[in-house]
């Protein structure tokens, strides 16, 4: 993979970062902001119920932070782009769907289908 090539996925790795850590601040805002006593059983139930949506969506973000801070650190490794399972490049029209990743289709669709088995035993 070319320099160029990299510096646009840092660029789009950097730009998903802050869009995380925006949202993480608005929906912190947000909750602080919403203290206020809601008498209605069926609203306050409505509220929660946005509020644990709102929360299991920035635990995913969290976690994504994480892929995406390691994906970052792959590119100034030169190692981004290489398939962990066999060492072989990943496809760009894969990186382009999912950059943080870190495994090619192949070695993806084996640890899928090793972890599928492994449910149904």
């Amino acid at each position: 993979m070319d320099k160029e090539q990299l510096e646009r996925f840092r660029i789009q790795l950097l730009q998903k970062r802050d869009e995380i850590h925006d949202e993480a601040g608005k929906t912190l805002t947000e909750m602080t902001d919403q203290t206020t006593n809601i008498p209605d059983p069926n609203d306050r139930a409505t509220v929660e119920s946005g509020r644990s949506f709102e929360l299991r969506i920035r635990d995913r973000e969290r976690r994504l932070l994480t892929k995406i801070e390691e994906a970052i650190e792959r590119i100034d490794e030169e190692k981004f782009g290489i398939c962990e399972g066999c060492g072989e490049e990943i496809g760009i029209k894969r990186l382009e769907a999912r950059p943080v990743t870190t495994l090619c289709i192949d070695c993806k669709t084996l640890q899928e289908t090793k972890e599928k088995a492994q449910g149904q035993g």
